[in-house]
This record gives structure tokens, sequence and C-alpha cells, in this order.
């Protein structure tokens, strides 16, 4: 196996983030003699309700799939149909789901990376190398690389983040049938008004993350 701090840096700070070629991160692992290559992001940091949702996604090499991109710059019906697309495509894709209850007894942070990780274990075949959207690291014995705007600049990352937007918003969208008060179909759990006013109005239910600012109102 490659040595990766004795290769660190993979990719040159500068030039790479501008760049147009959404597929240049995974080809430079390659480069360096790795197959597999998963990109891996999570969806769901900032809700009061609901759990954080990761994805990883391993992606036949030199494949682009037109009109992937940051699921966040995408409408919802171009969400659900790539998402269709991506899970016909994709040599492989794990999901990992970390409970609101989970991210109450720890962090946030600590709960992304547990549902990164989790993504990332349950791939099949297994990954040689993981480009993780962000800053941080999964902890995982798999090498693997951060990149900051990952959504946006690596396709493999991107093709994770539709999976995994995606997956939450069914997840939020099963939690508004039975607490259809709070409007999960709409605001997925995010802190809209309308949200806020039924916390006021109701309290909190089962599904809220009671250690974030604004779910408990006095």
């Amino acid at each position: 196996m490659i040595s990766l701090k004795k290769n660190l840096p993979l990719f040159p700070e500068t030039g790479n983030r501008g760049s147009d070629d959404l597929l240049i991160h995974e080809s430079t692992v390659r480069a360096r003699g790795y197959g597999l290559i998963a990109g891996v992001d999570e969806v769901g940091r900032g809700p009061l309700a609901g759990p954080v949702v990761a994805a990883a996604v391993i992606m036949p090499a030199g494949i682009i799939i037109p009109g992937v991109k940051d699921s966040k710059k995408m409408t919802e019906k171009a969400r659900e149909a790539a998402f269709s697309v991506i899970n016909k495509t994709a040599v492989a894709i794990g999901i990992g789901v970390v409970s609101h209850k989970v991210i109450d007894n720890s962090n946030i942070l600590i709960s992304s990376l547990e549902a990164m990780k989790l993504a990332v274990l349950s791939l099949d075949p297994a990954p040689e190398f993981v480009l993780v959207d962000g800053i941080n690291k999964i902890p995982v014995t798999i090498p693997n690389y951060s990149i900051i705007k990952g959504d946006q600049l690596c396709h493999s990352i991107s093709a994770a983040s539709i999976i995994a937007k995606v997956y939450r918003d069914r997840i939020m969208c099963a939690y508004d049938t039975s607490f259809p008060e709070y409007g999960f179909t709409q605001n997925k759990g995010y802190g809209t008004a309308q949200h806020l006013d039924a916390l006021r109005r109701y309290g909190a239910c089962p599904m809220h993350r009671l250690t974030f600012r604004g779910v408990l109102v006095t």
C-alpha cells in the first residue's frame, strides 16, 4: 500500500479549486495507484430535528452523470432524478444514519463523522481511498483526504451529497406523518419561521434535538 503520509499532499494547494475538471481529484488518486475511490458527504448538521445522514458513493472510473452537482444547488425534482441515476450507475453506495438522540448525547461534529464512517464501512466492495467533503478526516483506517467545498469540486462527493440529501428528506417526510404540526415535509427539520412557531405552540416532539438552540422555547 502506498504511504499516504509520504506522498501528501496528493493535491496541489493551487490550481484545483478553480478547475472545471470534476474528476481531477479521483484522477489524481488513481494516478497514485488506488482503484476504488469513494466520495463522501453528510446532510443534516443544522436542523433542529431528525438525524444526520451521510452517503458514500463509488462511481465507475471516468464517468460523469450530467446534472450531478452540489445537492444544495439543485431543485428537489432534479435531486430525485439524479438519485435514481446514481443508484443505477454507481459501483457501490453506502448510507450512514446517526439519530438525534446520539447527536444530543455527543455533538453534531462527532455524529457527522460517525455517520460518514458508517457510510464508508457499509460499502461493498470496500473503497481503497476516500474523498471527503469539508475539513475533517473520517475515523477509518482507509486512507482519506478532505476537500473544502468538495461537493462542488469533486463528482463522487457531489453524487454522495445528493444521495444523503434525498435519503434524509425522505426520513423527514416520514416523520411528518406522525408529527404533522411541525411541517417536516416542508422544512426538513430546519428552523424556519413556521417550525419555530410550532415549537412555541406545541413544544418539542420526540424527533427534536433537545440540545439545539431554539428547540426548548421558554
